[in-house]
């Protein structure tokens, strides 16, 4: 996962050791939730990349589209989720989705069949 610095409080090297609290609790709150939603965003993006390569793997045209579709519409649709938990929620669905796509790939792979006619190259 994602490591994130929390910083509980800072020292002050008058206070001989102790730990002093600087800044409001609030400042650091913030901070804290700016580290972390921006650390679920990278995961997010990575998460979308890796769902949009690995649907594009699928030898069947109708498969490929189904499958580009739905990651795009799924992320679409919880775009503004700002819930830790859901999102949390979320995050392992499209993991699991991921390894179900990779299985479905691998076996599509061992099972060649004709190209539609929306994917032959046209003849000229």
């Amino acid at each position: 996962m994602c490591s994130i610095p929390l910083r509980i409080c800072s020292t002050d090297p008058d206070a001989r050791g102790r730990c002093i609290k600087r800044n409001s609790t609030q400042r650091e709150k913030n901070s804290t939730e700016v580290n972390m939603a921006s650390c679920s965003r990278a995961q997010v993006i990575s998460l979308y990349r890796m769902l949009m390569k690995e649907s594009k793997q699928f030898p069947s045209y109708n498969y490929r589209t189904y499958a580009l579709r739905r990651v795009k519409d799924g992320f679409r649709e919880n775009l503004h989720v700002d819930n830790p938990k859901t999102l949390d929620m979320l995050i392992n669905q499209a993991r699991e989705n991921l390894a179900v796509i990779k299985r479905q790939v691998s076996i599509g792979h061992l099972y060649s069949a004709q190209k539609t006619i929306v994917e032959k190259e046209p003849q000229l």
